[in-house]
Formats: C-alpha cells, structure tokens, sequence
C-alpha cells in the first residue's frame, strides 16, 4: 500500500498521524494475564480449559454413544412391547382428537350450538315416534 504525499514533505503545519493506543492492551490486568500465559506455555504447561473445538466433539460423540445404546434397547424389546406401544400412541391420539373437537365446541357461537342442540332434539322426537 503506497503511503500518503503529505507524509513525505516535512511541513510542520501539518499534523503527522499517529497509531491509536488500545485501552485493552494497556490495562495491568491484560498485561499480567499476557505475561502469565507466555510463562505458562514456557513451562510446557497447558491452561486447564480445553479448546471449544474438543469440547464440542466430545459432547457430539457422548450423544453418538447414548443414541446408539438407546437404538439397540428398542430393538430389544418384544413384539409385544411394540404392540403395546403401538396402541398407546393410538389412545393418546384419540384422546387429542376428543380434546380439539371439545375445544371447537366450546369456542363456536352461542347460536352454534343451540342449532345442535334443535337438531339433537329434533332427531331424538323422531326416533319416539317411529318407535
């Protein structure tokens, strides 16, 4: 990168730009914990904290592990196992069914369910008299 013309002629009304002191790098506690570190790797000893790299693979590969060991404690279980499981998850969803229709119902307008209720009425007076 070529430097600036005005740096080059040495007029004094000009003001020569200087480079910006880092609040950060001129703090003690940073120059302490700098020179603490460079000792440290020195010394050949290594900070306590593993890299975040490791850590995420290490958690990556526990979770690997835990899914396989679950996968293979179902496909121990029985054929009867499965078949329990099965219809439970068709109760549950039965059960779901019943509460959104419920749910609808009591949400819908009051003339809603008064028609219903003319209609239930209606059909339960006709079903007496074929009777």
């Amino acid at each position: 990168m070529a430097e600036p013309d005005y740096i080059e002629d040495d007029n004094p009304e000009l003001i020569k730009p200087q480079k910006l002191i880092n609040p950060v790098k001129t703090s003690r506690n940073h120059q302490d914990l700098h020179r603490e570190l460079l000792m440290n790797q020195k010394r050949g000893l290594a900070p306590q904290n593993k890299p975040e790299l490791q850590k995420v693979m290490e958690k990556r590969k526990r979770d690997q592990v835990i899914k396989q060991k679950e996968e293979e404690a179902q496909k121990k279980k029985s054929d009867l196992e499965i078949e329990l499981l099965k219809r439970q998850q068709k109760l549950e969803q039965l059960e779901l069914e019943k509460q959104k229709l419920q749910e609808e119902q009591e949400n819908a307008p009051e003339f809603v369910k008064v028609k219903g209720n003319l209609r239930r009425t209606g059909q339960e007076v006709a079903q007496a008299q074929e009777s």
